[in-house]
């Protein structure tokens, strides 16, 4: 097992939500021994506690450790429970889960800062260290399980089918598995793009409010998320929508149908700009850089991938796959620094020359991964 960065409060109960297959389960085996382990996917243990939340107390033997409970969104109400736990015996409570739709449909109670939030993602590239191969992570994506795997691809095909069957139509958050398995291949097509909703609508055949459902689907179970635009004291008129991403590059490429007509260095691009930007989100939340967020895009199509914002600084980021460096992949990035001259301004590539032209500073994808750090 790689070892994680991820570290948690030691002193105060916490949730950890992350998508399926991210690692959360075998974290806490690992570091967690002995125990009070409340596993909701045991169907006696959840037939019990669906019943009954009060009888949670007879599954906690030794008071004085954490209680994990795996899977929580099982029992959103046995949240009630754990809040009273806390409350009068001053119990320490792990929980994770990998969705936070039905915490939130339910209107339960999480608890009221009582625990802190943390998320887990796929590994990084901080993490993989020297076993971090960029062309397979560019395929295969960074899910411990298709790092790890002999069989990759098929891991993650058999992991989007699992995804469907289990959380979407066994959870019963839509009736229509033909549909949402159209939909999923036609939201591929807006990976790192601007979300245009109707027409994702237009190309799965499925109404626009219903695709605007499943787009909230995907959010809640984790598997997507998306970058508002920045838009802070802007001198340019932008555009209003959110830029989509499937939360790992091997997902995405497990999603994205390939046809005669589609180009290979157009579908690595998006990719490319994946990898990149799921590294950089884990290792926001992990390394505690305290950054938003965000991409930019005016109305006369000048743009910059990805643009983070916080104590730390500024830093406008442009991702390209491709090993020359053309004129137009630099555009946005000036233009932006004309608006924000104290930014910091990267281009990542393709390419093997590291320079700074212009004040933009331009390195090869291979020298990013192994100093990402040092740049943020």
């Amino acid at each position: 097992m790689y070892p994680r960065i991820f570290k948690p409060s030691q002193k105060q109960s916490y949730f950890i939500f992350g998508a399926r297959g991210t690692g959360k389960s075998s974290w806490l085996n690992l570091n967690f021994k002995q125990v009070n382990f409340v596993n909701l996917l045991e169907d006696e243990t959840f037939n019990l506690l669906n019943a009954s939340p009060g009888r949670l107390s007879s599954f906690i033997q030794d008071p004085k450790k954490p209680v994990i409970i795996d899977e929580l969104q099982k029992i959103p109400h046995l949240l009630d429970e754990v809040h009273r736990l806390i409350e009068s015996q001053k119990l320490k409570f792990i929980l994770t889960g990998s969705s936070a739709r039905k915490l939130r449909r339910q209107g339960v109670n999480l608890l009221a800062g009582r625990a802190l939030t943390y998320h887990m993602h796929p590994l990084t590239c901080v993490e993989l260290g020297r076993d971090f191969d960029l062309k397979k992570q560019l395929k295969f994506g960074c899910l411990p399980m298709a790092v790890t795997s002999f069989e990759p691809k098929k891991f993650l095909q058999s992991y989007v089918r699992t995804y469907i069957k289990e959380e979407v139509q066994l959870e019963g958050l839509t009736r229509n598995i033909a549909a949402f398995s159209r939909f999923l291949e036609a939201a591929s097509f807006s990976q790192a793009a601007p979300l245009n909703v109707t027409k994702v609508a237009a190309e799965c055949s499925v109404e626009r409010k219903v695709v605007e459902d499943y787009f909230s689907i995907l959010r809640d179970l984790l598997l997507s998320f998306e970058l508002p635009i920045f838009s802070k004291k802007a001198k340019r008129e932008l555009i209003a929508k959110s830029k989509f991403y499937f939360f790992d590059s091997g997902v995405f490429n497990a999603i994205r149908k390939r046809g005669p007509l589609d180009s290979d260095a157009e579908i690595n691009g998006f990719a490319f700009e994946t990898l990149v930007v799921q590294n950089i989100r884990a290792l926001n939340d992990y390394c505690d850089w305290d950054y938003e967020l965000f991409y930019w895009h005016t109305r006369k199509h000048e743009e910059i991938d990805l643009v983070l914002y916080g104590p730390r600084g500024l830093i406008a980021i442009e991702i390209k796959s491709s090993a020359r460096i053309r004129p137009d992949d630099v555009k946005g990035l000036k233009i932006f620094g004309e608006d924000y001259p104290m930014a910091k301004k990267l281009l990542i590539y393709g390419g093997n020359e590291r320079k700074t032209i212009d004040g933009i500073e331009m390195i090869p994808a291979e020298i990013f991964f192994k100093e990402i750090e040092s740049f943020f």
